[in-house]
């Protein structure tokens, strides 16, 4: 809207007229992510975990020489859930506020300190296809005239999972009625992220002329709920298994590290919102370039938060 185009003028226009900016009380302390941006570009923000005290100061500076009135300066913790499809408008499920300064004039550079203790922040950051779960500081220096001043600094939020109790190996069979039939087996259905995908396939009738064979995970993300659920899947690692013809009788082994991927856990309705769900899948070409797969849902955990 029209306000919205002021704010904005009067943050980057020609009259600045107040520099926003904020420092967290871990200062070199403080721990980093590294993640990519929605436009692709690798963003560095601070990382928080769920229970943390979010924590520094809020940094204003007027142009030199000019003084500021204003309204007073909030800042606000924002959790949020946006679906792209549905932009604009976002589901705060994280929202406190601390007003940090009463009404008044600005006359230089000023830090105000600023704490939020022991802030739940139940869902990881995440960028998706469709969605995306987000984090951010909101500074808002309430001026009259429209000309208040709104300055966002995102932070990334990571959670360690619980190591499941139970962790069965997964059986499965591949059949073509009198052409093939492989079985394979791999030693967990759960995994966490730096962990290795350890198996064996087993081939054990082989009439068609396989080219070759490949393992990858999926990613499969499903937003929205009923008739307005889209999901959207990609490939994220593929593992040559074999190149070439196997025999009957022959097993192969598997060894698939999880760690060079960029893998979250896996997200199980999300607010009512979102799942993010990985899968195993097991590709077979033969040499009419004919695709025989079978997939398996995995459940993946972080262990650790680095």
């Amino acid at each position: 809207g029209q306000g919205r185009g002021k704010r904005k003028m009067s943050f980057f226009g020609l009259g600045k007229a107040v520099t926003v900016d904020l420092t967290y009380a871990g200062g070199d302390s403080q721990r980093s992510a590294t993640v990519k941006s929605e436009q692709g570009s690798l963003d560095t923000l601070a990382l928080f975990t769920s229970g943390d005290t979010i924590a520094g100061h809020v940094h204003l500076s007027p142009a030199p020489g000019k003084k500021v009135e204003h309204l007073g300066v909030k800042i606000e913790v924002l959790g949020q859930i946006e679906l792209y499809f549905d932009r604009g408008n976002a589901y705060d499920f994280v929202s406190l506020v601390r007003e940090v300064s009463p009404p008044g004039e600005l006359q230089g550079p000023l830090s105000i300190p600023f704490e939020f203790s022991r802030v739940e922040m139940p869902h990881e950051s995440y960028h998706g296809i469709n969605v995306r779960t987000r984090y951010l500081l909101r500074v808002t220096m309430q001026r009259s005239y429209g000309n208040t001043v709104v300055q966002e600094f995102k932070f990334w939020v990571r959670n360690t999972g619980v190591a499941p109790e139970i962790n069965n190996s997964i059986k499965m069979e591949v059949g073509i009625e009198d052409c093939l039939h492989i079985e394979f087996e791999y030693a967990k259905a759960k995994y966490h992220l730096k962990d290795v995908v350890v198996g064996k396939i087993f081939f054990l009738l082989v009439r068609i002329k396989i080219k070759h064979m490949e393992v990858e995970i999926r990613r499969r993300e499903s937003t929205g709920s009923g008739p307005n659920t889209y999901n959207e899947s990609e490939t994220i690692a593929k593992y040559e298994v074999m190149d070439g013809a196997p025999v009957r009788g022959e097993s192969i082994p598997v060894r698939l590290f999880l760690s060079p991927y960029d893998l979250t856990p896996t997200y199980k309705n999300v607010s009512n919102r979102f799942s993010v769900k990985y899968y195993l899948n097991l590709v077979l070409v033969d040499e009419e370039d004919r695709r025989y797969f079978k997939q398996q849902e995995i459940y993946l955990f972080r262990d650790t938060v680095q």
